[in-house]
């Protein structure tokens, strides 16, 4: 497989994803209907496996494994607590305000990852 070929399919399922958050961020904060449809439900899991099939073939293409390379240490990390964050803000948030907060702190954890992303050399 062509390594850069994975790295674009993985950076757009990435913008994808985030867009797709910020849009049903957006829903749940004007509390639409729309939150609850079937492929609201639905696409965010197939896009998000995209993605993460992606990672995980860069991971094995160029050899920079979790544990042993930092930034992809420091990606994981933020990954599993944006995911966190982002079910709190979406879904599990017991009132208004919690979810807003998460879901500004999940959008405050995605952008440490882009950052990362883009930074990654400084990690090493």
């Amino acid at each position: 497989m062509d390594y850069l070929i994975i790295k674009k399919i993985h950076m757009m399922a990435a913008g994808v994803s985030f867009l797709g958050f910020l849009i049903r961020g957006y829903w749940m904060l004007i509390e639409s209907k729309l939150l609850s449809i079937k492929a609201t439900k639905i696409l965010p899991h197939i896009i998000d496996t995209i993605l993460l099939v992606s990672a995980v073939i860069l991971v094995s293409l160029s050899q920079q494994y979790p544990f042993v390379v930092n930034w992809v240490t420091a990606k994981i990390v933020l990954l599993v607590l944006y995911i966190l964050l982002g079910t709190v803000a979406l879904k599990r948030g017991k009132s208004k305000k919690i979810r807003i907060a998460a879901f500004i702190l999940s959008l405050a954890t995605i952008s440490a990852i882009f950052a990362i992303a883009s930074l990654k050399p400084a990690f090493s």
